[in-house]
């Protein structure tokens, strides 16, 4: 047991955000969902559109291609999802929320965790954001995987005076977008408040 102003374990830490995640992930009777249902809505929610794809989702909720299709397909049946061709090249697809997903999403049983957090002050807020990101990215690391994440804490984004844009893919970034889960996510190294110079179209907050 940790006493106090001892520094807690690394187990001891690891253990309470497990905690947290089955208790904010727990299944709602009213709904009929299943905790993985309600991970691919969220996902699905959050996730740009390149990223909301079959394999998108399999590597976000760290499991096989034939167990996440087996999750959308059940979404599907049940009218929450629907499935689009991409308009590139026709043959890739990718989900969308219906109406109706996003009215089942509206009751979320994981909104009580979200207002537990609001409840922070903003400095524990920030502190607490930075760690979980760093903690992702190095958990991704160590197992091979992608570390989703958002443009603006990306090594991959240029702010250019036309807009942001995205180096890995080689478009600008929708403003919509610019908070939306991505597969091709890059922790950025750079320290937060910075903006991210890499061309004569950038700049630096001190220039």
């Amino acid at each position: 047991m940790t006493r106090p102003n001892e520094l807690p374990e690394a187990d001891c830490l690891a253990q309470i955000l497990i905690h947290l995640g089955r208790a904010a992930r727990c299944e709602d009777g009213a709904s009929g969902l299943t905790a993985a249902q309600w991970t691919c809505l969220r996902f699905l929610a959050r996730a740009n559109a390149r990223t909301r794809t079959p394999s998108g989702f399999a590597s976000f909720h760290a499991t096989t291609r034939g167990t996440a299709s087996q999750i959308t397909k059940s979404l599907e049946c049940r009218g929450l999802i629907a499935r689009r061709r991409s308009e590139e090249d026709g043959r890739s697809v990718r989900f969308d929320l219906t109406e109706q997903g996003r009215k089942v999403l509206a009751d979320d049983p994981f909104q009580d965790l979200v207002a537990a957090i609001a409840d922070l002050d903003e400095t524990e807020r920030r502190a607490f954001h930075a760690t979980l990101m760093r903690l992702a990215a190095q958990l991704a690391a160590r197992r091979g995987l992608p570390a989703f994440g958002t443009c603006d804490d990306c090594k991959h984004l240029e702010e250019r005076t036309s807009g942001a844009h995205c180096a890995c893919m080689g478009r600008d970034i929708e403003i919509t977008d610019r908070a939306s889960l991505c597969a091709n996510h890059a922790a950025s190294e750079l320290t937060p408040g910075r903006t991210i110079a890499k061309t004569g179209h950038d700049r630096n907050d001190n220039d």
